[in-house]
C-alpha cells in the first residue's frame, strides 16, 4: 500500500537524518582537536522493485551512509615544541599503543597518526597523551640507516631517547691547509725541521694530536729542491713507536702551477690518492683519512715564499658533549644537538601510505589502522614516491569547518521536521481512512 511505505519512508527519513545529526556533532565537538578528520554523511535513495499497473507505487526511502576524509588534510599550525610534529602532504607517522607497550606485549600493533605532540616518559620513550608512542628506525654509529624492509613494522622500534644522555663524535677526517716556506728549499737554508700539531678526538672523546714534521731538502746545490720529507707521529700511540706515516712530497715550480703538489712518494704508512688527495692513515683508534691536496690542486698543502703558516685547518668530530635539544628534519630524520655543537642522527621517522586512505580503519586519539579497503601498507623515506616531508614545531589542525557545519545542521533540523511532518500527515490520512466507516 502506498500510504504504508509513505510512513515508513518518514521514518526511514527520520533515521537517516539522526546519522546526519550524529556525524555533525562529532565534527562540531571537535572543531579544535588536532589531527581530526570530519565524518561525512551522504544519502542514497532506497528503490523497490515498482509495480507499474494501475499507477501504484511504493515509496523505499533513503539509506545513510557515514565516513570519514582522511585523505583531507588540515592547515599547519605552528608551535613552540620541536617534538610536535606534522606531515606536509601525504603520508602518516607510524605509531602503536603505549598501553600493549607497558604491558609488555611482543607483538605491537601498527597504527598511524597524522600530526603528535611527542614527549619523553620517564623510561625515554616518546609518547603522545593520548597513548600513541611514536616508531622509527634507529641508526647506526655512524648515524646512517640501514636498508630496512617496507612492508613490514619488523624493523620498527619505539623511539628512546636518554635524557641526560653524552656523546662524542671521533675524527675520522682532516684536511690541511700549510704553507711552506719555498726558501727553505735552498741549498743554503738552515735546514730546520718546521713542526704542527693539530689536535683530533679518539674513540672516547679524548683529545689527541697529530704531530706532524716538515723536513726540507736542501741537498739540490742548483737552487731549490722544492722537496720535503713529511714525518706524521700519533700521540695516542707507543711514543716509542707512533710514527703512522712518512711521505715524500715535491712541489711544483711552473708558471701555470707554481706552489701546488707534483707528487707523493710513500715512504711508510697509508697509502696517498692522487685523485682525492688524502693520506690513509691508521691512528690508534683506527683509519683516518688526511687531506693534503691533489697534483695540480689549489687546497691543502702548498709551498709558496718564505713563511711556514697553517692557513686553513679543518676536521670532523667532537669531545664529549651532553644533549641539549632534539629535533626532527623535514627528512624524517631525528637528531639530537649537543652542547659541543655535535648533531647526531638517532632515528629515521619513515612515512606510512596505504592506497586508500579513506578505507582505514578510525580508532582513538586520531589514529588508524589498515584494513582489507584501505590496502597494505609502505614504509617510505619522508619525501619520497607520494609522499610529504615531516615538520616540526607544527601540529595538523581539525578539518572541520564550524561555518559549514552549522550550515549542515540548519539543512538536517530542517529534513528532519519534514520527514516528522511525513508521518504526521499519514497519520491524519490513516485517521481519515478509520472515520469512513464511522
Amino acid at each position: 500500500m502506498s500510504m504504508s511505505s509513505a510512513l515508513n519512508a518518514g521514518v526511514v527519513g527520520l533515521s537517516a537524518n539522526s546519522t546526519r545529526l550524529a556525524t555533525i556533532s562529532d565534527n562540531i565537538a571537535n572543531s579544535g582537536t588536532y589531527g581530526y578528520k570530519r565524518m561525512e554523511t551522504e544519502f542514497d535513495a532506497f528503490v523497490l522493485n515498482q509495480n507499474h499497473a494501475a499507477g501504484a507505487y511504493s515509496a523505499g526511502g533513503v539509506r545513510a551512509t557515514a565516513f570519514r576524509e582522511i585523505d583531507e588534510d588540515g592547515a599547519l599550525v605552528p608551535t613552540s615544541h620541536p617534538l610536535d610534529i606534522a606531515i606536509s602532504g601525504r603520508g602518516m607517522l607510524p605509531v602503536t599503543s603505549a598501553v600493549d607497550l607497558d604491558n609488555g606485549f611482543e607483538d605491537l600493533p601498527m597504527m598511524m597518526t597524522r600530526t603528535g605532540s611527542f614527549r619523553t616518559d620517564s623510561e625515554g620513550v616518546l609518547r603522545t597523551d593520548s597513548g600513541l608512542v611514536l616508531l622509527g628506525w634507529p641508526a647506526q654509529s655512524d648515524g646512517t640507516v640501514p636498508l630496512m624492509p617496507r612492508d613490514t613494522m619488523g624493523a620498527l622500534e619505539p623511539i628512546r631517547i636518554s635524557a641526560n644522555q653524552t656523546a662524542g663524535d671521533p675524527t675520522t677526517r682532516i684536511g690541511l691547509g700549510v704553507n711552506l716556506p719555498a726558501a727553505e728549499t735552498r741549498p743554503d737554508a738552515s735546514g730546520d725541521p718546521l713542526a704542527l700539531k693539530v689536535e683530533y678526538f679518539g674513540n672516547l672523546g679524548t683529545s689527541e694530536s697529530l704531530d706532524l714534521t716538515f723536513l726540507p731538502d736542501t741537498s739540490d746545490t742548483t737552487g731549490m729542491s722544492n722537496t720535503w720529507l713529511v714525518e706524521i707521529r700519533d700521540s695516542a700511540s707507543d711514543p716509542a713507536d707512533n710514527l703512522v706515516g712518512s711521505y715524500r712530497i715535491v712541489f711544483d715550480e711552473t708558471q701555470a702551477n707554481g706552489g701546488s703538489i707534483e707528487s707523493v712518494t710513500v715512504l711508510s704508512g697509508g697509502t696517498y690518492d692522487d685523485t682525492t688527495g688524502t693520506l690513509d692513515i691508521d691512528v690508534a683508534g683506527g683509519p683516518m683519512e688526511l687531506f693534503i691536496g691533489t697534483p695540480g690542486g689549489v687546497t691543502g698543502l702548498r709551498q709558496l715564499s718564505d713563511s711556514f703558516s697553517p692557513t686553513n685547518i679543518s676536521k670532523n668530530g667532537s669531545p664529549v658533549g651532553n644533549l641539549t635539544t632534539v629535533e626532527v628534519d623535514p627528512d624524517g630524520f631525528l637528531k639530537a644537538t649537543y652542547d659541543t655543537g655535535f648533531v647526531k642522527t638517532l632515528y629515521q621517522i619513515p612515512l606510512a601510505d596505504v592506497p586508500n586512505p579513506n578505507g582505514l580503519i578510525s580508532v582513538d586519539a586520531q589514529a588508524f589502522k589498515v584494513s582489507p579497503t584501505s590496502g597494505n601498507f609502505f614504509l617510505w623515506d619522508a619525501g619520497d614516491g607520494p609522499t610529504g616531508s615531516v615538520q616540526g614545531f607544527a601540529r595538523e589542525a581539525s578539518t572541520t569547518d564550524v561555518a559549514e557545519e552549522l550550515t549542515h545542521l540548519i539543512e538536517t533540523q530542517r529534513a528532519y521536521s519534514s520527514n516528522a511532518k511525513i508521518i504526521q500527515t499519514v497519520d491524519e490520512m490513516l485517521q481519515e481512512t478509520t472515520n469512513i466507516k464511522r
